[in-house]
């Protein structure tokens, strides 16, 4: 891979069962959410403990991830600046990443931080084994946003719900400093930039 980028993983998450997947139009589950210091993820599965783990051979949202720049510009909003991370219910919170830039791409998440030359990353990356990931599409967010973190969540996180992701080696990921690899050149300050949709015909 042929760019790396210096992140953070903010927070982790992860909950045993469904609070709004399939509750439509039921109210809400009350599953807990668990915020850790490091998860184990399973290649082709997800994160062990999660409540899609093993969900389906090969399901999209294995993982998700969310941008802590675009959590940041939510908690702005007019009536929202009380929310916490958790409340959107995804997995990885992370800084630093255009996420929407990943959709179809490859990427790798190592542990440690700084930025390494382009010319010695194959070298690094053979020394320090991380988590490999396809990123699937865009995590499109539901009505249940408006319910579960306050009104307005929905309109404002059209087009930067997230990205859902597939796990493809087993590994561990840790909350802190990390170093993110692919072959996609993007601007982590991009992060907040909505996915366009193109227009039908």
């Amino acid at each position: 891979m042929h760019y790396s980028y210096p992140i953070t993983i903010r927070q982790i998450f992860i909950s045993p069962g469904h609070n709004y997947f399939g509750h439509t139009p039921e109210e809400p589950g009350q599953n807990p959410i668990f915020d850790l210091e490091k998860v184990e993820a399973k290649a082709g599965l997800g994160l062990v403990g999660d409540r899609f783990y093993g969900l389906k051979k090969g399901f999209d949202g294995q993982i998700t991830f969310f941008s802590w720049e675009v959590f940041r510009h939510l908690a702005e909003q007019p009536g929202l600046s009380e929310i916490l991370p958790k409340m959107l219910r995804r997995n990885i919170i992370i800084q630093g990443v255009h996420l929407n830039a990943l959709i179809g791409h490859d990427f790798e998440i190592r542990a440690g931080s700084g930025s390494i030359e382009r010319e010695n990353a194959d070298q690094q990356q053979h020394q320090q084994p991380g988590v490999c990931f396809r990123g699937a599409r865009h995590c499109n967010p539901c009505r249940w946003m408006d319910i579960g973190v306050g009104d307005g969540a929905l309109k404002f996180l059209k087009g930067r719900g997230g990205l859902r992701a597939q796990i493809q080696s087993d590994g561990t990921l840790h909350s802190g400093a990390a170093t993110l690899y692919t072959d996609v050149q993007f601007e982590p300050s991009r992060a907040i930039e909505p996915l366009v949709y193109p227009r039908l015909p």
